[in-house]
């Protein structure tokens, strides 16, 4: 299950529920995305061909990170760009955040290990702005 969170015409985030692992490949984020996400399914000895990323230009768009629970419970309170609480959603053991726009916090609600993805290079408590 796939829920998707918006200000105005602003995906802010889209929650994904673990349900059991996919059977086929499935994108959890459109197309468009700034930040694609899915889970990619491959049979028994398919094999990826060597390959790398070619350097493509793209608009530059608001930080966004993905944040997997491998373990506990939180709740993320997800926020519009004008610092306005848009949705406040709990969160368990595989279940995905995938933070495009606006702000957000959590809180632990038991110990918790959180697997985070975000484009780099980081550079320290200085790219955020609490509020």
């Amino acid at each position: 299950m796939i829920e998707t969170i918006r200000s105005m015409d602003v995906v802010l985030c889209h929650i994904v529920r673990f349900r059991g692992l996919a059977e086929a490949t499935t994108f959890y984020t459109p197309p468009e995305s700034n930040l694609q996400v899915g889970d990619v399914v491959h049979p028994h000895g398919h094999e990826i061909v060597r390959h790398v990323h070619v350097p493509v230009a793209r608009r530059p768009m608001p930080k966004a990170e993905v944040l997997l629970v491998r373990c506990g419970r939180c709740e993320i309170d997800v926020y519009d760009r004008n610092r306005k609480l848009v949705a406040t959603r709990e969160l368990l053991a595989g279940d995905v955040a995938v933070l495009l726009d606006g702000g957000h916090g959590i809180r632990m609600l038991e110990d918790t290990v959180l697997f985070e993805v975000r484009d780099g290079p980081y550079l320290g408590p200085d790219e955020k702005e609490a509020f």
